[in-house]
């Protein structure tokens, strides 16, 4: 009996051959997602190059993807990023990370990447908390979460990531759910396509590390909140902020065009050449 390799196999390393996400993660769910706008794009591996920074995120690409890839450290893929795209324009420069490594650590990093508008993707993984390293509180875990370093519940406020990148300047914001691969599918290929900044937020599941510290259950049941508290941008533009409460917004934020800091670039050497 003949066996049949899976149509995504291409993409990855030879050498991989398991998993190293815990039992219901959202980051397969992630990876198969890019791997498939990938493949419905009609790419390959050459035209990109991948960086991520530390946590169960940076394991989506490092080591699956069979393709250039930089693993580098906790809070500085996107630095790493510029410097490769400001060297190779030509490449599709793609971060892919966690909200702990994007939007704590290297939450300035983030920002002004947005704010030059530089033609990179940047996927983050945001699912709440630190889930690698224990399960300690992030800048996205809800107020009054009980994580390892917040026993008695957390009191700080969370950030919304992509309201902070689109009030930065980006020139693509999208937010879904692992409850929603077909629509982030679409979303990967339009960042992918976009001239600029594309940021894209994945809210996912982690059932070992929030599930189980917080109380929101397995990752069938985190998946059942996400389709019930899930709401559309435009839905949202009609409610009050009360109203959402802790609904999930998804859809696109922002699809603009505006000056893309690589061409800028150029159009500055020119013009020094010309006045040298």
């Amino acid at each position: 009996m003949s066996s049949v390799e899976h149509p995504l196999r291409k993409y990855l390393r030879p050498s991989v051959e398991a998993t190293t996400f815990c039992p219901g993660c959202g980051d397969g769910t992630i990876l198969a997602s890019i791997l498939r706008a990938i493949d419905e794009l009609g790419m390959t591996m050459d035209d990109f190059v991948f960086v991520s920074g530390i946590g169960c995120a940076a394991w989506i690409i490092s080591p699956n993807f069979n393709a250039d890839v930089l693993h580098t450290t906790h809070g500085r893929p996107i630095a790493f990023a510029t410097g490769i795209k400001l060297n190779l324009p030509e490449k599709k420069v793609m971060v892919v990370s966690g909200d702990g490594d994007l939007t704590a650590i290297g939450g300035n990093h983030l920002i002004h990447a947005a704010r030059r508008n530089i033609d990179i993707v940047v996927i983050c993984v945001n699912n709440g908390i630190y889930g690698m390293t224990g399960g300690q509180v992030a800048p996205t875990t809800p107020r009054e979460a009980r994580t390892i370093t917040t026993p008695l519940g957390s009191i700080e406020n969370t950030f919304d990531i992509s309201r902070m990148v689109q009030a930065s300047g980006a020139s693509y914001v999208a937010r879904w759910t692992t409850y929603q691969p077909r629509q982030l599918i679409r979303s990967i290929k339009k960042a992918v396509q976009k001239k600029g900044f594309a940021f894209i937020e994945v809210v996912s599941q982690c059932p070992v590390q929030f599930g189980a510290k917080t109380g929101a259950g397995n990752a069938v049941q985190m998946l059942e909140m996400y389709r019930q508290r899930s709401i559309s941008v435009k839905k949202a533009a009609e409610m009050s902020p009360d109203e959402i409460g802790d609904r999930i917004v998804v859809g696109e934020f922002v699809d603009t065009v505006k000056p893309e800091l690589c061409e800028e670039v150029a159009i500055l050497k020119e013009r020094a050449r010309g006045e040298g």
